[in-house]
Parts: C-alpha cells; structure tokens; sequence
C-alpha cells in the first residue's frame, strides 16, 4: 500500500501517533507497583544488559536508552530493572492499533508504538477531536498509564514532528500552512526526524543552515546536497506533499542479539543462540511464504573486530536447517584456509543472521520446487501448533539442546510480522 502523491495538501488531517515510554509503560500498566518509579526495560536484566527503554521517571533523572545497566544503577541506584516481554507489547499495541480503527480506516501501524491515521478523505472531521478522544479512549479502553503524543499535518512527516514537539505541549501539536515556519524557525537541522550529525555537518557546508531555510532550498539543490533523490524528498516533505504513508513490503529480516559477559563464557550457549536466530528466521518465512536466495552472518567479539559473511543460493530456502548447513560450511571453509580459531567462540559479544533476496512460492515453477510446498505446509503446521498450543509441545530434534526447548530471545520484530488478522478483535 502507497499513498504517496505528488501534490501539495494544505489541510491538516494526518495524525501521528507516537505512545510515551512504551515498553516502560507496559510494564507499568501490568504491574501497579511498578507506577511513579523508574523503571528500566532491559533485554536480561545482567550486570552489563542493555537499558531499551526508561520510564519517564527514569528519564527524568538522566538515563538514557542504550546504557548498561549496571552504569545506570550506579546514577540512579533506585532504578528497578525489568526483562523485556515482547508479548505484553504486541498485545498491548493491537488492543491501541483497533481503538485508532474506531476512528478510521486507513491506520498505518509504523513501529510497534508508533502509527499513522489519514482522514484526507474524510469530510467534516475535525482531527483535533479525534486525536483527544483517541487519546482519551487509548487510556480507557487499553490502559490508564498508556499515555501517546499525537502530532497532525497535512502529511505524515511533518505530522511526526508536531508529535514530537508536542511531548511538552500536553502531547498534542498541529502543524499548519500558517504555522510551519513558526515552528521551522525554532528548530535545528539535528531536531528534524532522520537528519542525523553527519547530513547536518552536509547540509551546513553547503550553505543550508536551518530547517526554515532548507525548506525554501530549491528541491534540485537539496538533490545535489544530499546526492541522491532523497534530497526531493525532503523538500516534498517540508512543503505539504506526501512521502511517508506507505507500508514497505519486506526487503530482508534479521535476527540479532547481544550476548552477555555472562553468557559468552559458554560455547554452548553460543551454538544455541546461533540456532534460535535461524529459527526466528524461519518462522517469519514461513509466516510470510518467502524463500530467500541471499544470507548474511556477522559476529562481533569483544575487541570490536567483526567477521561478516555475505552470500547468494541457486536454490531458495526457507528452513532453519539449510540456513544453519550453509553458514557453519563457509565459517568451516574460512577457518581452513585462514589458518585461525573457531569463528564461533567465547568472545563474541553480538551475533546477527539476515536472509533478503525474496521469492514466494507462488511465483516459483512447482516442477522444480514441489517438495518445497510439501516443506512449507509441514512447517506452516508446526509452527500453527506451537503458537496455539504453545512451543515446548511440539519439538523438532534441531530445538533440543540438553532435553531443554530453546526459548526464543529475539526481541518484538517488526510490526510487519503482524496481519490484519491479529488485529481483529474476537
């Protein structure tokens, strides 16, 4: 789905809805006790874990997202660290995705706590009520410490700004025709949602110094600023045309995931994580009815120093199994002819497996792939089973490891791995 259009819109009826603290709220909302305090979402809640998410009472006393824990202890000793549970967030993001659809139907969930509403071809709608009553409803209908920002603009961009300028403003912001250089002329470059240090530093050079003046920047100019068509975009964005609601289709998947000083110590663990990682991957395959003919595999060790491997299959594959041969067959070649260590060891501190390069199976010739559509039902089914039923009652041998079922920890995902099925309220 693209709603993209090259036309300017003037009336403001984009809403951006971003909730505060998400998963920090969650975890407040489940846990009354939890309320007022900060509060620390972690990955695992070990010495050097990584904080992903702070209360608003934990940012009020400094700590930022992405410390480790055991340096954000140490500044704020009252911190009260809790394990992500992405489950509680994705139910909790369906129950606030179906109160948007109460209001509309063309809701764009972008991030597990972010969406987007268009009322463009609404009549008589006035998106200031509706972004209140959303507001209001999200608090009575899915929980009372759920709290959002809603930004609204005649496109989603600048509709997300107005959400983020609108944290301090009781989290409501319009941004209009007759205010936007207003609230461009406040800003810096770096304040402008995906203008990061280095584009600033860019644009600066080049005699563009602030957002109101990037504005009114020609869009050929901004082209050649930023050397690609982004630059046209970016001036689309900041005059009024749409760029933004669009639901991307998948590209690649990835599966990553720090590991411990804790955990690092054993190498079993270490082959268990790499095989969950293949697993996550291939139940998002399977979910999704993609192959993929590209795979990709990084290590990171504690010295900073990384291997990355990078390769393209004739065949495409959508199980674990195949992912697993084929990685553990290059790290085996590499290791022979580099005449080094096991490239899976104690000293790596991050692991990620990628698959891109998709084909589904209906555009596939079935003379060549028809064991393959046997391949995808079975694991269609296993995976059926375990969602319903749970994962430790059904268990392929590849997810035994000591007579222990592997669990996964990959975090949330992407909300693309949800349907409109999960949305639908039973």
């Amino acid at each position: 789905m693209n709603q993209n259009k090259i036309e300017i819109k003037v009336e403001a009826r984009v809403l951006f809805i971003d909730m505060n603290s998400y998963f920090a709220r969650c975890e407040q909302q489940a846990n009354y006790w939890l309320r007022g305090r900060p509060v620390g979402v972690c990955v695992y809640t070990g010495k050097y874990g990584c904080v992903i998410s702070l209360s608003t009472e934990a940012k009020e006393r400094g700590l930022k997202a992405g410390m480790r824990l055991n340096d954000a202890i140490v500044q704020c000793p009252e911190l009260i660290p809790v394990e992500s549970n992405p489950a509680r967030y994705r139910q909790y993001h369906t129950k606030i995705i179906n109160v948007m659809r109460e209001y509309c139907n063309d809701v764009v969930p972008k991030s597990i706590d972010e969406a987007i509403l268009n009322f463009s071809n609404y009549e008589n709608v006035d998106p200031m009520q509706m972004a209140i009553s959303i507001k209001r409803d999200i608090l009575s209908k899915v929980g009372d410490w759920l709290t959002c920002s809603v930004g609204i603009a005649p496109n989603a961009f600048l509709a997300k700004l107005a959400s983020v300028r609108g944290k301090k403003r009781d989290g409501l912001m319009m941004i209009t025709p007759q205010n936007i250089d207003a609230v461009l002329g406040e800003l810096k470059l770096g304040d402008l949602p995906g203008i990061g240090a280095n584009m600033s530093y860019r644009l600066e050079r080049a005699g563009v110094k602030t957002p109101l003046e990037m504005r009114y920047t020609p869009p050929e100019r901004l082209r050649s600023i930023f050397k690609s068509i982004d630059g046209v975009y970016w001036h689309y964005r900041l005059n009024f045309i749409e760029t933004n609601i669009v639901a991307h289709e998948y590209k690649g998947m990835q599966a990553m995931r720090q590991i411990s000083a804790e955990k690092r110590q054993h190498i079993n663990y270490i082959d268990q994580l790499f095989m969950t990682l293949c697993l996550t991957l291939e139940k998002r395959m399977v979910h999704h009815k993609f192959y993929c003919k590209s795979v990709g595999f990084t290590v990171r060790y504690t010295d900073d120093t990384r291997w990355d491997d990078a390769f393209t299959i004739s065949t495409p594959v959508q199980d674990a199994i195949s992912l697993m041969r084929m990685i553990r067959i290059r790290m085996a070649k590499f290791e022979e002819a580099a005449k080094c260590g096991p490239i899976l060891n104690t000293q790596i501190s991050q692991m990620r497996v990628a698959v891109t390069n998709f084909v589904n199976n209906g555009n596939m010739l079935y003379s060549l792939f028809e064991d393959m559509d046997k391949q995808e039902t079975a694991l269609k089914t296993m995976h059926q089973i375990k969602d319903k039923f749970g994962s430790d009652k059904l268990i392929r041998a590849v997810e035994m490891t000591d007579g222990k079922v592997i669990k996964d920890v990959i975090g949330f995902g992407s909300v693309k791995d949800l349907t409109d099925l999960d949305y639908k309220t039973t």
